[in-house]
C-alpha cells in the first residue's frame, strides 16, 4: 500500500517561459521562411518542449509499507535510518559544500526543500539519500511510520 506519493513536476512558470521562447522563435521564422516551414519547425519545437519538460519533471517519490522509491531508485525501508527535514538553506548546504559524493541524489532546482535519509545497509555504498520534496515534512512522517509487522 502506498502511504505517500509525490511527483516532482516542473513549475508552471517553466512551461510559460518555454512557450514564450518557442513563440518568439516562430515570430522570427515566420518573416524569414515560408509559412509551412515556420509552422513545421514550431510544431517540432513544441513537441520537443513537452518531451523535455515532462521527462525532467517525471520523477516520483513513493513510500509504501516496505519500500521507498525515488525516481528509478528503490530501497527497502528496513535499511533506512534517521530522516531529517531540510529547509531551503539546509538543502543548499547538503547539496553543495556538505555533500558526500557517494550519496544518492534526486534533486530538482525548482524545489527548495527536501529530506536527508541515512542508509543503514552495510552493503550499500551510499551513506544517505538526499531527495528534493515540496512536502518534506509529510515525506518524513511517512518514512518514520513503521511498516506493520509481518504475519
Amino acid at each position: 500500500m502506498i502511504g505517500y506519493r509525490e511527483r516532482l513536476r516542473v513549475p508552471t512558470r517553466w512551461w510559460v517561459q518555454w512557450v514564450v521562447m518557442v513563440a518568439s522563435f516562430w515570430l522570427a521564422m515566420v518573416v524569414a521562411v515560408p509559412d509551412r516551414l515556420a509552422w513545421t519547425v514550431t510544431a517540432l519545437l513544441l513537441l520537443l518542449m513537452v518531451v523535455l519538460l515532462r521527462g525532467y519533471g517525471s520523477p516520483t517519490i513513493a513510500v509504501s509499507d516496505e519500500w521507498l522509491q525515488a525516481g528509478r531508485a528503490k530501497i527497502e525501508r528496513r535499511h533506512l535510518g534517521e530522516v531529517v527535514v531540510l529547509d531551503a538553506r539546509a538543502m543548499r548546504s547538503q547539496a553543495g559544500p556538505e555533500a558526500d559524493a557517494r550519496a544518492h541524489l534526486l534533486l530538482r532546482p525548482y524545489v527548495a526543500t527536501g529530506v536527508r535519509i541515512a542508509i543503514e545497509d552495510p552493503h550499500d555504498p551510499a551513506p544517505y539519500w538526499l531527495l528534493s520534496s515540496r512536502r518534506a515534512t509529510s515525506l518524513a512522517a511517512a518514512l518514520e511510520d513503521q511498516a506493520p509487522p509481518l504475519a
